[in-house]
């Protein structure tokens, strides 16, 4: 087994369930290319779950995704990623740990200042990821569905998750 301090994450200030979700326009990784893409281009298309996670290699980035996709949250909705992995990692996150889904390259942790979620790692000056995280939105980018971890590592409730997924 795998040992590690659970720690305890400052106060965010994410936006909340009836808030709008900031746009924002960053790379957008599939599995063949990438492309700048905004938020708003994929509401414009239906309900999105936005998904904030880890840098690739750490392994909540691939439990996250796992657990969607066992609950068929990725079929349902467009799920996509966030993280501060470059699209050259995101590409090799999506083929190596078999993802079906579409990730935001977001190195500077710029998307996640706007929403309010950024965390800075301990011992490792000027880095700052996403704190894991999921927004439900709908056509309008309103908030339909927020889980904010408070602390590291944390998960959602998945089945709560797809729940609201399905009332969407």
């Amino acid at each position: 087994m795998v040992a590690f301090d659970v720690v305890e994450l400052p106060d965010h200030d994410a936006p909340g369930v009836g808030d709008t979700a900031p746009d924002f326009t960053r790379p957008l990784v599939n599995h063949e290319f990438w492309e700048n893409a905004s938020l708003s281009d994929l509401t414009d298309d239906g309900p999105v779950l936005l998904v904030f996670h880890t840098m690739d290699g750490a392994f909540p980035a691939t439990y996250i995704w796992n657990n969607l996709r066992d609950r068929g949250v990725p079929e349902a909705v467009q799920a996509v990623g966030v993280s501060i992995s470059s699209p050259y990692e995101h590409k090799s996150f999506l083929r190596e740990r078999e993802v079906d889904a579409r990730l935001f390259a977001d190195p500077g942790a710029g998307v996640a200042a706007d929403y309010g979620i950024e965390n800075d790692l301990d011992g490792m000056a000027g880095i700052t990821e996403h704190r894991p995280a999921v927004f439900l939105l709908d056509d309008a980018r309103t908030v339909q569905y927020v889980w904010v971890a408070d602390k590291w590592p944390a998960f959602p409730d998945y089945d709560e998750l797809a729940d609201a997924v399905a009332d969407l």
